[in-house]
């Protein structure tokens, strides 16, 4: 590549990485602030539109002048597609960077992020298909499904949890023949990509995610839920089984109270933020960072310095 074709070439995306509370957010806003950038939500929750004190959604006032993309795209009766939000990630980086500006992904959503960095494709859908399985799984339960896929696809079936990736799974087998795990391919950049992980104290991580829950309770998440449910929350496949959201439900419905919603919604916080430590620990491509450093944007900037193609700048530990 020439000397031309290389300054012609787009910067690096920047992807900010790590588990949920780990301050993404305020570091891809410093980030866009520091590099004259904009912001693409790479998680999945927060696409839709009133799901906001639940998701932790970051503010207008917290975003400080910095445009955010892919942020309340969706109503809560809608379904969220990794395919969908690959294409539409891609189109707004594509356009960010056709601005001269720095485009920088934010979020937690692991198979988002990686549906945006890295080439990955995704195999197509077939309604009938997945109609029927859902009906098998409605009418006999999991057991069955999940039995027929570890037959034919024992990886994913260790790997999967809930019914609709088992039956996402199964979908795929039988409209391509191959595994869906055979989809996961190698860790290999879609385009030039710096992905910055947020280091946590996870002791202090459990209590910040606690004090986060109490202070959603405090802002009116209950009054947030219920509007929600009125615009058809139950409806909606993806958005119903947010965290918090999923748990008080569950109050409307009066199978539980608010104290007990909220401990429910800290527990399932904290088991989805080990998730995330898991999915990310396991890219040797992220390089961590300190949460708490105080030099955490001077160094983060740093390690997005890199020209496309190129190595991370070292950093100056000194």
């Amino acid at each position: 590549m020439t000397g031309a074709e290389l300054s012609a070439a787009p910067p690096p995306v920047i992807a900010v990485v790590g588990p949920t509370g780990s301050g993404k957010s305020d570091l891809a806003v410093d980030l866009a602030l520091a590099l004259d950038g904009e912001v693409v939500n790479a998680d999945a929750m927060q696409f839709y539109r009133g799901m906001d004190i639940g998701t932790a959604k970051i503010t207008d006032a917290e975003r400080r002048g910095v445009p955010h993309h892919l942020l309340d795209i969706m109503d809560v009766t809608e379904e969220a597609s990794v395919s969908d939000f690959q294409r539409q990630a891609r189109e707004a980086i594509d356009g960010i960077h056709a601005r001269g500006k720095r485009a920088i992904l934010a979020g937690g959503s692991g198979l988002y992020v990686r549906a945006a960095l890295d080439v990955l494709d995704f195999p197509g859908t077939d309604p009938a298909v997945r109609a029927r399985l859902e009906a098998e799984e409605a009418a006999e339960g999991l057991a069955p499904l999940r039995a027929r896929l570890e037959q034919v696809d024992p990886v994913s079936a260790g790997r999967l949890g809930d019914a609709r990736r088992v039956i996402r799974a199964l979908e795929v087998y039988e409209l391509t023949g191959r595994p869906f795990s055979s989809f996961m391919p190698d860790r290999t950049y879609h385009r030039p990509a710096v992905q910055i992980g947020l280091e946590v104290d996870r002791e202090q991580l459990r209590e910040r995610l606690a004090a986060r829950v109490h202070a959603m309770v405090d802002r009116g998440l209950l009054e947030e839920v219920r509007q929600l449910d009125a615009e058809g929350l139950r409806r909606g496949k993806t958005a119903s089984r947010a965290l918090g959201y999923a748990q008080f439900l569950k109050v409307l419905d009066g199978e539980s109270d608010i104290a007990h919603a909220a401990e429910d919604t800290i527990a399932a916080t904290r088991k989805f933020a080990r998730r995330q430590l898991t999915w990310f620990r396991a890219d040797p491509r992220i390089a961590w960072l300190d949460w708490q450093d105080p030099d955490l944007v001077a160094k983060a900037t740093q390690l997005a310095l890199v020209p496309a193609g190129g190595s991370p700048v070292a950093l100056d530990h000194g």
